[in-house]
């Protein structure tokens, strides 16, 4: 079985789709493709029947391994841990498909999985892989897949918000919250706020951020103006698709300094992640710079 770098490119981008739901950080992503490359390359010929296979059991099994250690450090954050944020469309072929399974909202959710929960529901759901397959992948069997993917099914889907808008009602509603913001307009701010709407904060312990959750329209939009009116004078800010939706790219002296995505559901925003960690920022700098 011919196991030359090319082989291993075409399935770089499923690769790093794998990788970067299960673990929502492009830099631990890359890294779990790059180990298994390195796996890949020494495992005897007469192991691999199939690369898509053994690749997707690789990179499946590193990042099981890998979340098994993360979920401690993430009890252990200083505040909200959120996904790290990516550019839409500079990121690697496949991650752009289905940009429902890569929203903040998704990731987030997919927090609250167990590390076996999360592999099985997104090698099925996001990937359509049988549960022939799945089971193969993570070593269970198949009726323990299925009963995993559907008790992780109905989760997920009992909390997505619903009706999202499409990418122009998305950009609209972004645009009209930039807006009122910079014009520190508080009706305008309230006009595209739901009721209920929940802003989170990440800074990681390294820049001021909340510690937990904001939720209520009128404390959100007490907290957005009271750090609008803080911002240094050169704040430039500009919108971009993130993870597939609108979201907004705040620079200060060609530093990006915060990323803010959004949850919108119903013509109105119902969640609003800050993500101010400057390592989680890093690799959407990267991509955006290049």
């Amino acid at each position: 079985m011919s196991k030359d770098l090319q082989v291993f490119e075409s399935y770089r981008p499923l690769l790093f789709s794998i990788a970067y739901r299960m673990l929502g950080s492009a830099m631990e992503a890359e890294d779990m493709v790059q180990e298994a490359y390195l796996r890949y390359r020494e495992a005897p010929d007469e192991d691999i029947q199939s690369p898509k296979a053994y690749l997707s059991t690789i990179v499946t099994r590193l990042c099981l391994d890998q979340l098994k250690s993360a979920r401690n450090q993430r009890v252990n954050y200083s505040g909200t841990w959120l996904p790290e944020p990516i550019l839409t469309g500079k990121t690697p072929g496949a991650i752009a498909v289905q940009h429902e399974s890569i929203s903040m909202a998704f990731l987030v959710l997919l927090e609250s999985l167990s590390p076996i929960e999360r592999a099985i529901f997104l090698l099925r759901e996001v990937f359509d892989y049988s549960y022939a397959e799945i089971s193969e992948i993570v070593d269970k069997s198949e009726a323990n897949c299925r009963q995993y993917y559907h008790r992780a099914k109905q989760y997920i889907h009992e909390r997505r918000p619903r009706f999202e808008p499409d990418p122009d009602e998305q950009e609209k509603l972004v645009s009209g919250f930039l807006q009122a913001l910079e014009a520190g307009d508080v009706d305008g701010l309230t006009q595209v706020l739901a009721d209920e709407v929940v802003l989170y904060g990440d800074g990681g312990g390294k820049v001021p951020s909340v510690r937990y959750p904001v939720g209520g329209r009128e404390k959100v939009v007490q907290l957005l103006l009271s750090f609008y009116r803080r911002a240094s004078a050169d704040l430039h800010i500009e919108i971009a698709e993130v993870n597939g939706a609108a979201a907004m790219l705040c620079w200060s002296q060609d530093e990006l300094i915060l990323v803010t995505a959004f949850t919108m559901a119903q013509k109105r925003i119902r969640a609003i992640y800050n993500l101010l960690n400057p390592d989680k920022l890093a690799y959407l700098y990267r991509l955006h710079e290049g």
